[in-house]
Formats: C-alpha cells, structure tokens, sequence
C-alpha cells in the first residue's frame, strides 16, 4: 500500500489567523494554554492506530513546552518547522522571515535535540508574492517545503503552482523540494481535500472518495491541527464566517482522522519524499 503524508500544525488554539484580530500577541502568555493536552490526545491516537506523523511546530511552543517536543521525537514521528510566532510570511520581509525560521529552529532542535529539515508556513503563506522565502529556506539549509496550495483562497493559494510532490527547478527555491497540500482536479479547477476546516466541515464520504481517487496520481498530504480535536476549547466571538471555520465540528474531527488512518498508509512527510526519491534516506541527525 502506497505510503501518504500525515502532518499536524502545532500552535495555540489562540494563535490561528482568523483570530489575528481578536487576539493580542501581547496576551498569548495569559490566556489558558491548551496545547500540550490537545497534541498528546493525537500522539496517544497516533500511538493506538500505530501511525507516524510530521509536527509542524512552532518555535513559540517549543521554547513553553520543550516536555511536549521531546515526547514527538521519542515516539518516532518526525519534528519540523511552522516559523516562530504564527506570522504570515506576507507580513514579513526577507531579513524579518530569515530571522524568525532561524529563532524557530534553533528552538525546535534544542527541545527536540534532532536537526530539523521541513518546513510550513503559517496559513499557507508562500503565495506567489513571497517565492523568495524558498531561497531563504533553502540556504538555511531545509530540505523541504510544505507551505503551497494550489487553490484560490481568501488569504492564500498558488492555483496554478503543481499539485503533486517535486523538486524545485531554476527559479525561487531551485533544489529544494516541494511537497503541496492536497487538491483534487474538478471541471477544470483544483479544490481542497483532506486537511484542515476542508476535513471538519465537508462530508466524509467526499474525502475518503477524493482521496482514493488522488491515491492513483501520487502521494497525498493530510493535515490538522491540535485544536481542531479540542471541542471544549474557549471561544472566541468572531463573525459568521469565520465562526463557521474555526469552531465547526471540532467534536467530529478525532473520528474522521482515525476513518482516515484506518483507510490508507500513512507516515511522516520526509518518510513519503525518501519513498518517491525525491530526498535521499537519513537518519534523523542528533544536534548538540
């Protein structure tokens, strides 16, 4: 059975994009930290289904909870970057992103006390207008990327950009390799698939359908986060929209992950990439 990605977004229930207005940075330290138990109920999900994921992590929660970092290497599943601070790449410059991925690795590896190769970015934010954040991942030295949609999105997407897994050629990022979240090919456009609010909030017998059907092109991303498991989580009064998004389903989203685990291979994001011989085979290296 062909081998698929399994990827969790690490982050505060507080620190997703449709509460950048809502919520003060300066406030994160004093509102109720619930990230710890939200992930441990996936590793211990991860544990029972006998899966391995990437954790995409923020340096911020690596620098809180260095207990919760250690305990996702232990396990064997595989622990990469999600920046520093929750910042779009779009409200970045070069020097300002440079500095955040190298303060966000330093502190993954000092928790984790494994070098760190992927990388996404918070909200999908190499868009079009950012390319060049994939040279700068690549002279940090990542090996891959995980942070392009291929759809048409109110905040990001690259619709055109290719949907399957591949090395970078001459242009922005050239060398690195590129691994873009899911989409499946519908009347001549792409639409999402199995990650995310797309996971919580459309119909699972679309999911498990789309993904059988992309099982035949390649290897497919499925991602989430920790706090879209945690239906008692403290919430936020937000517009319609964004109501919908953020706080939908959340009591269903732990039985659609183990229907999806229990239905087709999954592993961590390198795991996939080493399989299709897009990275070379490695163990992960020690770092002092």
């Amino acid at each position: 059975m062909a081998l698929h990605a399994l990827s969790v977004d690490v982050e505060e229930y507080f620190q997703v994009e449709g509460l950048a207005n809502a919520v003060d940075r300066d406030e994160w330290d004093r509102l109720e930290s619930r990230v710890v138990g939200q992930t441990s109920a996936l590793l211990d999900l991860f544990a029972v289904e006998g899966v391995r994921a990437t954790f995409f992590t923020l340096g911020w929660v690596a620098e809180r909870h260095p207990g919760l970092i250690a305990r996702i290497v232990a396990e064997g599943h595989e622990l990469a970057c999600h920046g520093y601070g929750h910042q779009m790449i779009t409200r970045l410059g070069p020097a300002a992103f440079r500095d955040d991925l190298r303060r966000a690795k330093a502190a993954l590896e000092a928790a984790g006390g494994v070098a760190v190769a992927g990388y996404r970015a918070p909200t999908f934010s190499v868009v079009r207008e950012t390319f060049w954040a994939l040279d700068v991942l690549r002279d940090e030295g990542f090996l891959y990327d995980a942070s392009i949609f291929p759809i048409r999105h109110d905040r990001y997407g690259v619709p055109d950009f290719p949907r399957h897994p591949h090395r970078l050629g001459p242009g922005p990022g050239e060398g690195l390799v590129e691994f873009p979240s899911s989409t499946l090919r519908l009347f001549g456009r792409n639409v999402p698939l199995g990650g995310g609010g797309y996971l919580r909030l459309l119909p699972m017998a679309y999911t498990l359908a789309g993904l059988r059907r992309l099982a035949h092109e390649g290897p497919f991303m499925v991602y989430l986060h920790p706090w879209e498991v945690d239906p008692h989580q403290p919430r936020f009064e937000l517009g319609r929209l964004a109501t919908f998004r953020g706080y939908r389903n959340l009591d269903t989203m732990a039985a659609r992950l183990t229907t999806l685990v229990r239905n087709f291979a999954f592993g961590p994001v390198r795991a996939v990439l080493e399989a299709e011989g897009l990275l070379s085979p490695a163990a992960p290296r020690k770092v002092a």
